[in-house]
């Protein structure tokens, strides 16, 4: 079960970043950019996690799946919320930190000490590896799940009390998802680590990015029926975590 939840998780996440790099090849966008590359590491992590699960963990398998999925994947997706919300010139800050945080990242788990892995059950990171990597995955998931969750409920609210514009509904509902589905990906460490069944940490991994990708296609959808749409509110419209 384990095996095929993470494998379907990794199927959904790499559609998804094949619908964001469309876009992002038409227009360029900032965000759109940053997802693919989230979105990619998602991939990256669940394939590692879908390995280990099937034919036993090994040091290399366990540091792809913690480097990519609990500490790079969420930054990467915060940036994207950054440079929807914010300036240009925040944002190229923004994407400056991201990228420094993303190759100290690097290095560390290329050469953290690491306690040997084996057998299928997923391990956990406090068991395996010492104070910085695990400083670097809370840093990278908490703050960047604060800075997405934050993002989507702003969002929720403006597109909530926009009464000119006929999408708001759809727009709201694909942010209430979002943020739905962002919480779910969040909880799936905390579950593994106080309940221990790998089950319940594939379970969320697969049920919260197919949320995600949910919303992505609600609000894309908005533009679909319309011809002559500006560029912008294309852009809009696939803001899953607007």
């Amino acid at each position: 079960m384990v095996a095929g939840l993470a494998f379907l998780a990794t199927a959904i996440a790499t559609l998804f970043a094949e619908a964001t790099f469309v876009r992002w090849t038409r227009k360029r966008s900032p965000h759109l950019g940053a997802w693919t590359i989230s979105l990619a590491l998602f991939a990256v992590a669940s394939g590692a996690l879908a390995v280990g699960v099937s034919t036993g963990w090994d040091k290399g398998t366990f540091r792809v799946f913690f480097l990519a999925g609990a500490v790079l994947t969420v930054p990467w997706l915060a940036l994207g919320t950054v440079a929807l919300l914010l300036s240009p010139t925040t944002t190229r800050r923004v994407r400056t930190a991201v990228i420094f945080f993303s190759g100290l990242s690097v290095g560390v788990m290329l050469s953290a000490p690491m306690i040997a892995v084996s057998g299928t059950e997923i391990p956990i990171g406090s068991d395996v590896f010492g104070a910085l990597p695990r400083v670097l995955a809370a840093i990278g998931s908490g703050v960047g799940a604060i800075v997405v969750i934050a993002g989507s409920i702003v969002s929720i609210f403006r597109f909530a009390q926009d009464r000119t514009n006929p999408h708001a509904g759809r727009m709201v509902g694909a942010n209430v998802l979002i943020t739905i589905g962002v919480v779910v990906l969040s909880s799936g460490g905390l579950l593994q680590g106080l309940v221990g069944h790998d089950e319940a940490f594939a379970l969320t991994l697969t049920i919260g990015i197919a949320i995600i990708y949910a919303g992505f296609l609600i609000a894309e959808g908005r533009t679909r029926p319309e011809v002559g749409s500006t560029s912008e509110l294309a852009d809009e419209s696939a803001s899953w975590a607007d």
